[in-house]
């Protein structure tokens, strides 16, 4: 688990083993935004969210690294404090810019990060590496797994997208964290249901939704069921129109789980009618510093591993299923699956287990495939995706669309599919080159984009 590390912390760090939540005669939890009446603002007031920065995301005036489910979050927190039980170790979940981790770091606590995605690693870290200051906390970043959440005495969480997502949070944390942790899972309330308590009800003994502020809310929940199982992956037999039946394996945290989508279905089916060959990358001209032009043969790139450059990669992989379909349709070729989630590339390692090619396919969690050396693929095989978080953005998949566009070798090619009123077409053209329409239903639109 790396480690990113800040000036020592105080010996509010760590404090004393955890008092158990406030509770009347009656035994029902109180919040403290019912014992207090207002919530004190002990690690908001002096933090400058306005500082935090998206990257590696796209940010604009809508989309900031900060919302004020993260500000009530951290105010429940201070509350908490403030009517008398103690933090102990921290662990926050789900924080995709450290706009909870680092508030928490700038007063003094040492905090253990838990992420999905590479993304929200990276921008967390590369936050805190710019603001950080002298008497701030350590800050450990690590997944969302038993490493992070052994023993922890209070879990902050921003509440995830999908309910089978929480579903497996809420299993970790009830195994693993301290048997009096307290949790406080904060969410805007478009994003809420009701479904978000009945799902931490069945890992904890008691969930207490708080009262809103500023469209957001926070359910507090505790007394974890131990004996609560942690979901596992689901596996799902797909019939490919053209390559026959595929086996598809996915964890709770990805896209899809173990179904075959339709975006997916129609690229792979397009792919199998068409069988198109893989792209035999183009010469280069080369003006030397004389003015003379020179053809320059293309020769396919290594890696910072050592590794030479796969022939195709699926960008995104999700559970694998392209990834799957590249490695049976071009069987002399080599494949790359590629997805930032940890929970996706769990699940495409198990697919190409379950499906024999292991030793075809190669598995890798990296954000917006940035290990992957400019000009080097042959072929990307892209269904990008259309949300950030909660969030519908489009800009998720230009980002991705630029990725391949990088990557690409000159003559390479972009299999791509999208949701059509989103209208990438121009992104397309753009970022990767000449691009025509070869496939469309009531929904998607496959495009083939050719490298310049």
């Amino acid at each position: 688990m790396p480690e990113t590390s800040a000036a020592p912390s105080g010996p509010a760090s760590h404090g004393a083993a955890p008092r158990a939540a406030s509770r009347p005669d009656d035994g029902r939890l109180r919040t403290p935004d019912v014992v207090l009446g207002a919530l004190p603002d002990a690690f908001t007031a002096d933090f400058d969210f306005g500082r935090l920065s998206r990257e590696p995301l796209h940010g604009s005036r809508q989309r900031q690294a900060h919302d004020a489910a993260d500000l009530l979050l951290l105010d429940t927190l201070a509350g908490w404090e403030a009517t008398g039980r103690q933090s102990g170790r921290i662990v926050v979940l789900h924080d995709q810019h450290g706009a909870l981790a680092l508030p928490l770091l700038a007063a003094g606590r040492d905090v253990r990060l838990g992420v999905d995605e590479a993304s929200a690693a990276a921008s967390s870290a590369g936050n805190l590496e710019r603001l950080r200051a002298e008497g701030w906390g350590r800050l450990t970043i690590g997944g969302v797994d038993r490493q992070t959440l052994s023993g922890a005495d209070t879990v902050v969480m921003a509440l995830p997208r999908s309910l089978d997502a929480l579903r497996l949070t809420a299993a970790r944390i009830a195994r693993w964290a301290a048997a009096d942790v307290l949790v406080l899972a904060g969410g805007r309330d478009k994003h809420m249901s009701p479904s978000m308590n009945e799902v931490l009800a069945g890992c904890f003994t008691t969930v207490v939704p708080g009262r809103g502020r500023s469209k957001s809310r926070v359910l507090t929940a505790a007394g974890p069921r131990r004996e609560v199982a942690v979901p596992g992956p689901a596996t799902g037999v797909h019939r490919v129109k053209g390559l026959g039946p595929l086996t598809l394996v996915g964890g709770p945290a990805t896209f899809g789980g173990a179904a075959l989508d339709p975006g997916s279905r129609l690229l792979a089916e397009t792919l199998a009618e068409r069988r198109p060959p893989v792209p035999e990358p183009h010469s280069r001209v080369v003006r030397t510093d004389s003015g003379l032009s020179v053809q320059v043969p293309w020769t396919a790139p290594v890696d910072r591993t050592g590794a030479p450059a796969p022939d195709v990669l699926d960008a995104g992989c999700g559970n694998g299923a392209l990834a799957a379909v590249a490695a049976l349709l071009w069987p002399e070729a080599t494949v790359l699956a590629s997805d930032q989630s940890a929970d996706a590339v769990a699940s495409t390692s198990a697919t190409t287990a379950a499906n024999g090619l292991q030793d075809r396919i190669r598995v890798e969690q990296d954000d917006a495939l940035s290990t992957v050396p400019d000009a080097s693929v042959r072929l990307v095989l892209l269904n990008p995706p259309f949300h950030d978080g909660t969030a519908v953005d489009p800009t998720v998949a230009h980002r991705m669309i630029a990725a391949a566009g990088r990557v690409l070798a000159p003559g390479g090619q972009l299999w791509c599919v999208w949701n059509s009123h989103l209208r990438h077409r121009p992104v397309l053209e753009s970022a990767v080159g000449p691009t025509r329409q070869v496939a469309r239903d009531r929904t998607f639109t496959v495009t083939v984009s050719t490298r310049a």
